[in-house]
């Protein structure tokens, strides 16, 4: 972003949601794309529906919303500073993660992999003062939590791959996206849960991912902040067990935040989000019913839809360049995706100036001809690894701790 550039919120037309959806492919698969089009708009209504319970409380209750309204000033001045740096802070090397081995055979694993659960009491602290008590308060969410698959004759590459919103299982991933073939090919494969997901949720949370979007917007910026935070907490134990590469992808919610690294550690080798929630504002605007009461609260609030872009566009890949080559990004998206539909999914492509893109005649969650994706996605990743890191500063400070040092390795033992 410079001077002379107005930031992607103002100069995004507020009829965006009207642009057309076409692709390239939509001429060669008519009737796929039409068909599963249809599909996600039945599943993006109940998904809707289940965010608008969820937020909804809060949002009528005008007190508590124009509170939460008042604390996203922060992010907004904070964005305006277009430095990615002052946002997604490089966590510490302290940090003691315990590494347990688990029983060969489980379900959906590789047979000859050896297992380590790896978890980790997240350090994150919100940037914002004013919700950093509140935040840290929610303690099962400090616990982190990752799946760890192992060549015994490792360390190796490794991917690591990052879930959709609500959709955490380990076993649902492998299955989803060929995780075993991956490790088959020679991948070592480490899936990391997200903030307030899986053993991270709350005893009284309704759903996997719930307490995501039940506490207010500001809480939102927190959580997206530190799904990166503690995504390079894993990065600095990989980097000390001696990986010789590392990349990352993701679905969704997953692939936002995996476009998110690509802006702040130059040390992924690859970054492929998979149908990226590159607009997470425009979801809750568009998205038919949590839009009616979004739109009402808008209005009760005074805000347009620039300003709502503005207030969550401090954890957006679209307001900062990657620091991670052009040609070491690509971008995945579906033809009949209506959740993350692919006008969304072209503005990271473009945004990514030189990246890579490719499309499958599918939408959100049936990822139709994805063989072929993953074949791209295999030679991409191949070429990626074999290519140097190049240094620079943002890299090399998160390399080491404050004292030059590498102050702790947790690694389970073969």
């Amino acid at each position: 972003m410079t001077k002379t550039t107005l930031p992607w919120w103002e100069t995004l037309p507020d009829d965006f949601h009207l642009q057309p959806y076409t692709t390239e492919i939509h001429r060669r698969h008519p009737v796929k794309v039409k068909v599963t089009a249809a599909m996600d708009i039945l599943l993006r209504t109940g998904a809707a529906t289940a965010l608008l319970a969820t937020m909804a409380p809060r949002m009528f209750f005008s007190r508590r919303w124009q509170k939460d309204i008042q604390r996203t000033i922060f992010y907004r001045d904070l964005v305006d500073l277009a430095d990615a740096s002052r946002v997604f802070e490089m966590p510490p090397r302290t940090v003691n993660i315990s590494c347990t081995t688990q029983a060969k055979g489980l379900h959906k694993l590789p047979s000859d992999a050896i297992v380590d659960m790896l978890e980790f009491e997240s350090p994150y602290q919100a940037v914002n003062p004013d919700v950093r008590n509140a935040y840290a308060s929610f303690t099962h969410n400090r616990r982190v939590r990752a799946q760890h698959w192992r060549h015994i004759d490792g360390p190796r590459k490794t991917l690591i791959f990052i879930h959709g919103f609500f959709a955490d299982a380990y076993w649902l991933n492998s299955l989803m996206f060929s995780l075993r073939w991956f490790y088959k090919k020679g991948y070592d494969v480490l899936l990391y849960t997200l903030p307030f997901h899986g053993n991270r949720r709350g005893p009284l949370d309704l759903f996997s991912g719930y307490g995501y979007f039940a506490n207010g917007i500001a809480h939102v910026n927190e959580a997206m902040i530190q799904g990166v935070y503690d995504l390079r907490i894993l990065m600095n134990y990989l980097e000390d067990s001696g990986v010789p590469a590392m990349g990352v992808s993701g679905l969704s919610l997953g692939g936002y935040v995996s476009a998110l690294a690509a802006t702040v550690d130059a040390r992924l080798a690859f970054v492929i989000p998979n149908a990226p929630a590159v607009l997470v504002s425009d979801m809750l605007m568009d998205w038919t019913p949590i839009s009616w009461v979004t739109r009402f609260t808008m209005r009760q609030s005074g805000l347009s839809k620039s300003d709502v872009r503005h207030i969550v566009a401090v954890h957006s890949p679209l307001s900062y360049p990657p620091i991670v080559p052009a040609d070491r990004l690509l971008v995945i998206g579906g033809a009949g995706d209506r959740f993350t539909p692919p006008h969304h999914v072209r503005l990271l492509h473009q945004h990514w100036n030189g990246s890579r893109m490719h499309w499958f005649p599918g939408n959100h969650v049936l990822h139709l001809h994805q063989s072929k994706y993953l074949y791209l996605m295999k030679n991409f990743m191949d070429d990626c690894c074999q290519r140097p890191i190049i240094k620079n500063k943002m890299n090399a400070a998160s390399a080491y701790s404050p004292n030059g040092e590498v102050e702790n390795e947790s690694h389970c033992s073969t």
